[in-house]
């Protein structure tokens, strides 16, 4: 069969960085479809991958993890699909990619393809649909059953391909109130016609637009574009119990101190949580800088902990004077430690794991955004 692939790393200027190349057609094994491929899709992993560097290969190998094609054979394990059976998947980054005539692919991280998608669209949406589905409903815990409607979201990046499905999953699934970032008149005309019920612009002050418009505070933040950039600005407007997640790596450590400046402005408890899950730890060092790592980070953690115990003694000894004086201070502050401020962080390579319980819930969440 036919494919594209490389044997060195090299700029993509170079006419050798992708080469056409011949391969023996797969046989398909266990749980495996053998997927006669009718698209791909280009994304920022198909560039990490392929990223300059002096490693060789010494057998090419194939990118490609968005596709859509027809089932063309199956293995002896197979129960979900059928020969015939038109599919789309974002694939398993551990395996050879779909860059190919033909490729095998795991019964458990595919879904049917919607009938109402050619199959050019369908395989331009497994990864941009998965990483806005696991950031609004399984990081930030957003019901998809629409029990948090009328809660407001902000994503940085609206017009983006990871943006443009958030925000039509933040208004149709989660029933939020979308207010999203673009930056050209084009963009901003995209995000409205998806569905964003207002637009702000991220190369001027967010925070001060966000006021301008009415939503000086949101519960949830989105970022899917420059983390390091857009971090101060989404600090400043989260809610307490609110939630902020990025797509984003970070280039430098997360200025966190500044949700911890809001917490004690506000008189609330903070809780960090970084999700980085299924991803070796030499693949996110980078991005989970926030997480407590090695006796240097305990005993920051323990330090941090004794003055949050001293500050809360104070808190409390104010609320106990005030309470003498009509009670309110304490009410305030009881009301306060039961705000949380949640920071997920949600690396984008985490989606490549084959996990079945992640199989599982990538062919469940195919089929409803099919329904839908």
């Amino acid at each position: 069969m036919k494919a594209i692939g490389l044997t060195h790393y090299l700029p993509i200027s170079n006419p050798e960085s992708l080469i056409d190349i011949e391969l023996d057609k797969p046989t398909p094994t266990g749980r495996d479809l053998l997927v006669k491929v009718e698209a791909i899709a280009v994304n920022p992993v198909d560039t990490k991958v392929r990223a300059p560097k002096d490693k060789v290969e010494p057998q090419p190998r194939v990118l490609g993890w968005d596709a859509a094609g027809v089932v063309e054979a199956v293995g002896p394990d197979v129960t979900l699909f059928k020969v015939g059976d038109a599919v789309y998947y974002a694939g398993d980054i551990t395996r050879p990619g779909a860059n190919s005539e033909f490729h095998l692919i795991d019964e458990r991280i595919v879904g049917a393809k919607p009938t109402s998608l050619d199959f050019t669209c369908a395989a331009a949406l497994p990864l941009t649909m998965i990483t806005a589905w696991e950031a609004l409903f399984d990081r930030l815990g957003v019901s998809a059953e629409g029990k948090d409607a009328g809660k407001s979201v902000l994503i940085i990046g609206g017009a983006g391909g990871v943006g443009s499905i958030g925000i039509q999953l933040a208004k149709r699934v989660g029933k939020l109130q979308v207010i999203a970032t673009a930056s050209r008149p084009g963009s901003a005309k995209w995000a409205e016609d998806l569905d964003a019920d207002r637009i702000v612009n991220h190369f001027e002050d967010i925070p001060k637009q966000m006021k301008d418009i009415g939503f000086p505070q949101v519960d949830y933040v989105l970022i899917f574009n420059d983390t390091d950039k857009h971090f101060p600005a989404a600090a400043e407007v989260i809610k307490p119990q609110g939630g902020i997640c990025t797509i984003i790596e970070n280039a430098k450590p997360l200025p966190v101190e500044l949700l911890i400046a809001e917490s004690e402005e506000r008189g609330v408890s903070l809780g960090i949580h970084v999700h980085a899950r299924d991803v070796p730890d030499a693949r996110h060092d980078r991005t989970a800088q926030a997480a407590p790592r090695g006796a240097a980070d305990r005993r920051r953690h323990a330090a941090h902990d004794d003055r949050e115990k001293s500050r809360q003694d104070r808190c409390g000894e104010s609320a106990r004077g005030a309470s003498a004086a009509g009670g309110k201070a304490r009410d305030r502050q009881a009301r306060a430690d039961r705000f949380l401020t949640q920071f997920c962080v949600l690396l984008t390579i985490a989606k490549h794991t084959t996990s079945t319980r992640r199989a599982a819930g990538f062919s469940t969440r195919m089929k409803l955004m099919a329904r839908r």
